[in-house]
C-alpha cells in the first residue's frame, strides 16, 4: 500500500491527487516553483486529520509541507515530488471571542481580513496587519511572525499570540501557552513556534489577543519628497521626535510609479518618493500636526486628512505594491530590516547597488520599524546571477548596519544561503539541533531555512 493509499484509507475525501491542486502547491507568491508536483494534498478539517496525516508520514518517512493560503513570499510553503501537502485552509472557524479577557480562539485557516470583520461586529480587532491581510491566513501569519503596516505601534504577530495548539511530526498534540495576560511557566515554547516556518510542528489552533476598536480621530498624511533618502530622513526625524504613528510607510519613485499605474490613480506624482503617515487614538490630531511640521521642515510637501475613506484610499496605494510588482515581471521580493535611524543609509545603499548593477530595485519600507522590501525584477523563472549578486550586497549592507535578513517574510528557500552570515556557525548548529528535538526524522518542511 502506498502512502497515498494509507492517507486515503484513513482520511477519505480529504485526500486529493487532483493535478490542479498538486500544481498549485508547487508555488507561492514568491514567484518560485518546485521542479515537480507533490504526492497529494490533505485538506484537513480537524486536529485529528492533522494528527493522522503526520502519524502516517512519520511511520513512512514521508516529508510534509504545511500550507495555508499560499501567500508566502519566501518559498516556505512550496512542495515538491515525494512530499505530502498538509493544507489547513479549510480549518477557518473562530471558536471563541471573549471580550472580558480580550482574547479569541481560532483555527489556523481563518483569513486575517475575515477575522477582523467578525471581530469588528463586537467592537474588537486583531492588530497584526500584513499588506496581504485580505488573502493570508492567521495561521500563516503566525508561522512567519508576520508584521505589516500597523506593527510599529501595535506589534507583530508574536505580540498577539497567547497560546497555540500544535501537532508534532509524531502526531502528538501539544497545547502551549495560556489564556492569562502573564505566564512564565517553563520555557516559552509558544514563542519558539511563532515564526518557525513549519519546521517544528503544525499550528492547529491559536489563542490570540484582541483589542477594542480604537476610538477617536484617525489622521492620514500623504507626503512627497524629491528623493527616497529625503523621505527616509523625515521618517527618522518623526521617530526621533517621540511620536508613535500607527502607520508610517515609504515608497520610492519606482514603486510609486508602478502602483499608481496599476490603480490608475489621478494626481499621483511620479519621479518622487512617497511617505504616508497615519496617527490614531486620543492624541491623533496633535500628533498629526507635529508630523506635518517635521515633514515640511525636511523638504516634503504634504496634505493631512481626517476623512476615514480618504485615509483608506491613501493606504490602498501602499497595499497594492506586490500586485503592481507582479505586472512588471518575475519578482524576487526581499525583506531586510535595519534600525530605524539607519533607514536613510540603507536607502542610499540601495540606490548605490542599483547604479552598480544597472538595475532598478523598487523599494517600500515599513518606516515605523525599519523593515524594507526591495524588489528585484527579472524575466523568466530562474533568478539571474547578477540579481543574486546584487541581493548579496544588499543583505551584507543590512547586516553591516545592524539589521537582519528578514523582518517578517521568513527565510524559506530564498534566503537560507545567507542564514549563517547572520547567525554564525554556533547558533546555526544549535537551531538545527532544536529542530531535531521536535522533528527527529526531519520530515517537516524539508529543504527550507536550513
Amino acid at each position: 500500500m502506498t502512502v497515498v493509499d494509507e492517507l486515503t484509507a484513513s482520511l477519505g475525501r480529504a485526500v486529493s491527487t487532483d493535478p490542479a491542486a498538486l500544481a498549485a502547491a508547487r508555488a507561492d507568491k514568491s514567484g518560485h516553483m518546485s521542479t515537480s508536483a507533490p504526492l497529494a494534498v490533505v485538506n484537513a478539517t480537524s486536529i485529528d486529520d492533522i494528527s493522522t496525516t503526520l502519524r502516517i508520514a512519520s511511520a513512512t518517512g514521508t516529508p510534509v509541507v504545511t500550507r495555508g493560503a499560499g501567500t508566502g513570499l519566501a518559498g516556505g510553503a512550496i512542495a515538491a515530488g515525494g512530499e505530502i501537502v498538509l493544507s489547513t485552509l479549510a480549518m477557518n472557524r473562530v471558536l471563541e471571542i471573549n471580550p472580558a479577557d480580550q482574547l479569541a480562539v481560532i483555527e489556523p485557516g481563518i483569513l486575517n481580513g475575515r477575522f477582523n470583520e467578525i471581530l469588528a461586529e463586537q467592537g474588537f480587532w486583531f492588530a497584526p496587519d500584513p499588506a496581504s491581510k485580505a488573502i493570508s491566513t492567521v495561521g500563516g501569519n503566525i508561522a512567519t511572525n508576520a508584521g505589516g503596516l500597523l506593527c510599529a505601534k501595535y506589534g507583530v504577530t508574536r505580540d498577539a499570540v497567547l497560546g497555540l495548539t500544535v501537532v508534532l511530526a509524531s502526531g502528538d498534540v501539544l497545547d502551549l501557552g495560556h489564556r492569562s495576560v502573564k505566564g512564565v511557566t517553563g520555557l516559552d515554547l509558544t514563542a519558539l513556534f511563532v515564526g518557525s516556518e513549519g519546521l517544528l510542528g503544525v499550528i492547529a489552533g491559536a489563542t490570540v489577543r484582541i483589542r477594542p476598536l480604537v476610538a477617536g480621530t484617525v489622521a492620514t498624511i500623504a507626503a512627497f519628497f524629491p528623493t527616497v533618502t529625503d523621505a527616509a530622513a523625515a521618517s527618522a526625524g518623526i521617530t526621533a521626535s517621540g511620536v508613535q504613528p500607527a502607520v508610517m510607510e515609504i515608497m520610492d519613485a519606482a514603486s510609486l510609479e508602478a502602483t499608481s499605474t496599476l490603480l490608475a490613480l489621478p494626481g499621483i506624482s511620479t519621479g518622487e518618493a512617497h511617505l504616508v503617515v497615519q496617527t490614531d487614538g486620543p492624541a491623533a490630531a496633535a500628533e498629526a500636526e507635529q508630523v506635518l511640521a517635521i515633514i515640511q521642515s525636511t523638504g516634503g510637501r504634504a496634505e493631512l486628512s481626517t476623512d476615514p475613506i480618504e485615509g483608506e484610499r491613501l493606504l490602498a496605494v501602499r497595499r497594492a505594491m506586490h500586485p503592481a510588482m507582479e505586472r512588471l515581471g518575475t519578482t524576487l521580493i526581499e525583506d531586510v530590516s535595519v534600525p530605524r535611524s539607519a533607514l536613510p543609509a540603507m536607502f542610499a545603499e540601495i540606490v548605490r547597488i542599483e547604479q552598480a548593477y544597472g538595475i532598478r530595485i523598487p523599494t517600500v519600507a515599513h518606516a515605523g520599524d525599519g523593515n524594507l522590501h526591495p524588489n528585484f525584477i527579472f524575466e523568466g523563472v530562474e533568478v539571474p546571477d547578477s540579481i543574486w549578486q546584487a541581493a548579496d550586497e544588499l543583505f551584507e549592507t543590512a547586516l553591516r548596519l545592524g539589521g537582519t535578513l528578514t523582518g517578517e517574510h521568513g527565510i524559506g528557500i530564498l534566503k537560507k544561503r545567507w542564514l549563517g552570515d547572520e547567525l554564525g556557525d554556533t547558533q546555526l548548529e544549535l537551531q538545527r539541533r532544536i529542530k531535531a528535538v521536535f522533528d527527529p526524522s526531519g520530515i517537516l518542511n524539508p529543504g527550507k531555512v536550513f
